[in-house]
């Protein structure tokens, strides 16, 4: 049996309170939700935060006292910090990353979202990957169109980032790649051609959350996503209490798929991170 790492993306953008009162929002609640989603197996989380009002924020201080919660309350779990658009300002989106987490979240070309154009333009993505460079943060490259398989090549080519990033399908937003299996082998095949050495998994948004997850695991994939930033519900007329109960369902794709849950440490080791002590 291989290790396979849960990743656990706790809150997102855009779940609110009346979507699923169980979405996690003030930093005490993300750390709770994260402690729990860690005891049910989940080795790495992905972090966004709010403002009171729930919309998305860029402040350091929210982004710190999680950090400090999950690294007192979960030992060894990895902490990844979205740089992600959606409601935040360009200029803001790597305002934390001196905080220096293990990893953080980065897109390397726009996409169209249901609302919004997510907007990455090129000096943009230099300026976040040269941060996470400088700050020894590895990235998780989030791959929302087979070109931005090639931006994360031009970012390795530049010397801006090392040659084994991990990259992140993400599968089943509306107006960007749909969730179809074929197009996850159309994007290994591609990733398998220019990026050989990187890591990957795989994330299905909404309904798709666990077929997506289904495809990865087949395909040998090192890790696999859940939480409620992509998915809010267990079946179409029931919402998931919790992160954890998420992580437990990913658990048991899993062992379905003859693999078992990833330590922080055999995560660390897939990902080339540094142990903790």
């Amino acid at each position: 049996m291989r290790p396979a790492i849960i990743t656990v993306a706790i809150t997102g953008s855009l779940p609110r309170k009346s979507d699923n009162p169980a979405v996690p929002i003030t930093p005490s609640e993300q750390i709770e939700s994260t402690h729990e989603a860690f005891e049910a197996g989940a080795s790495l989380v992905h972090i966004h935060v709010r403002n009171p009002d729930e919309t998305s924020s860029s402040n350091p201080d929210l982004f710190q006292a999680v950090q400090e919660g999950v690294v007192r309350h979960c030992p060894g779990m990895i902490i990844q910090f979205s740089t992600g658009g959606r409601g935040r300002d360009a200029t803001a989106r790597g305002s934390s990353l001196f905080l220096k987490p293990d990893m953080a979240s980065l897109s390397t070309g726009s996409v169209n979202f249901p609302s919004i154009v997510y907007e990455n333009d090129a000096s943009l993505v230099t300026t976040l990957a040269s941060s996470m460079r400088n700050y020894g943060i590895a990235p998780e490259i989030e791959i929302f169109d087979l070109s931005h398989l090639h931006g994360a090549r031009r970012l390795i080519d530049e010397g801006l980032m090392k040659d084994h990033p991990h990259i992140q399908f993400v599968l089943g937003i509306k107006n960007a790649m749909p969730a179809e299996e074929h197009l996850l082998d159309i994007l290994l095949a591609e990733k398998e051609r220019i990026l050989p050495h990187a890591t990957w998994n795989a994330a299905g948004i909404g309904r798709f959350q666990l077929p997506v997850m289904n495809w990865a695991l087949s395909r040998g994939a090192d890790g696999v996503r859940t939480g409620m930033e992509d998915n809010i519900r267990i079946t179409q007329h029931q919402l998931a209490s919790s992160n954890a109960e998420l992580v437990r369902m990913a658990r048991e794709a899993l062992a379905n798929h003859g693999r078992y849950p990833a330590s922080p440490s055999e995560a660390r080791k897939i990902l080339h991170l540094q142990q903790t002590v």
